[in-house]
């Protein structure tokens, strides 16, 4: 670790960083001999499979994205195989902002989500990212206890059928409100801005729709069904292309909401820690069962 710090510089300071799942996070500040300080992040995998992958993945991503004017930490190093470190670990820059899971000014912030990830999907890399990869199965949807039986049957036959055809298109695979930093204190004529888009370890090659779906689903669950269905419009009134039939944009969020369906306990517990005590995992999983009933209801 110190042997990427500039000549002079010490850890003066570490502070644990909540809401991630798969990786724990620290911010670290950083001493400088001028007195001064500067603040970088250890994102580290523990006794995660996949953690090489997913690391170089996100170092790669990082490295791309430098320039492009999409907010996101720069790469300073990458331990993916924990050849240095005790446990596969990147280093990067830390971002201002942080994210914002309230339900106050939603309708600010959904816009400037929408415009955002347009913004990452007009990337065209010179290397390609690998091709997505699907979250879930017909056969390992966990029906919610309560549901409506034959919309999540119907739904699960959606994703029976061979995936539509697309173009392929730069892909965050995980971009929703947990993986966004605001600006919370902007001046009062400025309104809110984003700062960050963090957490590229899962960055794929894939259709559009697959990057709103996830974002859909993400709001459908913290704020209710009806947000969920209104981001594909945000994303389009943003100049986003989505599939041409409706059909087809369809099985992409039913694809993504169904897939929520196996870990629901795994998303709402850092919805709770953030302070949405409220989001219980049997809360989430009705907003769930009224989100792709809502979704069934729509191609009905």
């Amino acid at each position: 670790m110190s042997r990427h710090l500039e000549v002079g510089e010490r850890i003066v300071r570490t502070e644990a960083l909540h809401g991630g799942i798969t990786a724990e996070m620290r911010r670290l500040t950083i001493g400088r001999p001028d007195g001064g300080t500067r603040d970088l992040v250890l994102r580290t995998f523990v006794n995660v499979e996949h953690a090489e992958d997913w690391l170089n993945r996100e170092a790669g991503a990082l490295t791309l994205l430098t320039g492009t004017g999409v907010p996101a930490p720069g790469l300073v190093a990458v331990d993916p195989a924990a050849a240095h470190c005790e446990y596969p670990s990147l280093l990067m820059t830390h971002l201002a902002g942080r994210t914002v899971l309230d339900d106050e000014g939603l309708e600010t912030r959904v816009p400037l989500l929408a415009r955002q990830l347009v913004a990452i999907h007009a990337l065209r890399p010179a290397e390609r990212p690998r091709e997505y990869v699907a979250w879930t199965t017909a056969d390992t949807v966990v029906t919610p206890k309560g549901a409506d039986a034959a919309a999540w049957a119907a739904a699960i036959d959606v994703i029976r059928r061979p995936a539509p055809r697309y173009e392929g298109r730069f892909l965050h695979r995980d971009f929703q409100p947990g993986n966004v930093l605001f600006d919370v204190s902007p001046p009062e004529s400025a309104g809110p801005r984003i700062t960050g888009v963090v957490d590229w370890a899962a960055t794929s090659w894939g259709p559009t729709d697959l990057d709103v779906a996830h974002c859909s689903t993400n709001l459908a669950l913290l704020h209710g069904p009806a947000w969920g269905l209104r981001f594909a419009e945000a994303y389009e009134e943003a100049g986003g292309v989505l599939a041409a039939a409706a059909s087809e944009r369809l099985y992409w969020q039913v694809r993504d909401g169904l897939a929520f369906s196996e870990e629901v306990q795994l998303v709402a517990q850092p919805w709770r820690e953030a302070g949405r005590a409220e989001l219980t995992t049997r809360a989430v999983e009705e907003r769930l069962d009224a989100y792709v009933t809502a979704l069934m209801d729509a191609l009905g």
